[in-house]
């Protein structure tokens, strides 16, 4: 099985099985964007590092899948502009009134990448922070992010599957088992394939961002297809279990100049 394929695979296997969908009291995909907001300080990471390392002064950055921005607005150059791309117009919302805020010259793209690539402009770096596990078909993507930095590509994505988080929930009301796979090694060896010479670095960052309990125990009874007589007890479960601990993560970059898409 080739890599991208392999990756494709892996990503099929965190499908929730249908059964449970199926009587699920609304969608469990959701992003809500009180998760997303950037914070008056942005704590340096890896990541960042090799965005702004990457930056000219003035220069450009486009944030894909980007939330409220954080990795834009960590990496953006003074006098310089920042593009966001994202598929929800309140992430979008936030990434503009940031950029306000800050000084900066913006645009925003509604929609999904690489559908929306067309409508973007190029920038000389490209970040993308956790996105990429939502991706099956991610050779297209990520040869979109390529084709549009001038300079550098960063991406950021959890050591294993962000919904890994939620496995003891899972196993709690479903007795269901979730997978490990896939990881950033998986999508190191994707660029491989792709022609593409590539950095990793593993790091361990942040808890993931919390909500006050109140907020957070509807999040999971959503995500969990549950319906709110459990919440009761997923409040119950989830204090058990007690907060997250710190975050394995992982970034991936490269040098568009020294890169060859397939």
């Amino acid at each position: 099985m080739i890599a991208s394929e392999k990756w494709a695979h892996d990503l099929r296997q965190w499908a929730i099985p249908s059964e449970i969908i199926e009587q699920a009291p609304e969608s469990p995909w959701i992003h809500p964007p009180a998760l997303f907001g950037v914070p008056d300080v942005i704590a340096d990471t890896p990541s960042h590092q090799r965005a702004r390392e990457a930056m000219p002064t003035g220069g450009s950055i486009l944030d894909i899948g980007c939330g409220g921005g954080i990795a834009a607005f960590a990496a953006a150059s003074p006098g310089g502009s920042v593009f966001g791309v994202d598929h929800q117009q309140e992430m979008l919302d936030m990434f503009a009134k940031t950029a306000d805020a800050r000084g900066l010259m913006h645009s925003e793209v509604l929609g999904d990448w690489p559908d929306v690539s067309p409508a973007t402009p190029q920038a000389d770096v490209v970040t993308c922070h956790h996105v990429v596990y939502n991706v099956q078909d991610i050779v297209p993507f990520l040869t979109a992010l390529a084709a549009h930095a001038t300079k550098r590509v960063v991406i950021e994505l959890p050591q294993q599957h962000p919904l890994s988080v939620a496995t003891p929930l899972w196993k709690h009301f479903w007795d269901l088992n979730r997978p490990t796979a896939p990881g950033p090694e998986d999508l190191m060896n994707v660029l491989t394939e792709m022609g593409i010479d590539a950095e990793l670095e593993l790091w361990t960052g942040e808890a993931f961002r919390q909500l006050e309990l109140d907020k957070e125990v509807p999040i999971n009874r959503v995500r969990l297809c549950l319906p709110e007589s459990r919440e009761a007890e997923i409040r119950e479960v989830m204090e058990k279990i007690g907060p997250p601990p710190a975050r394995p993560l992982a970034t991936i970059w490269w040098d568009v100049k020294s890169s060859a898409t397939n």
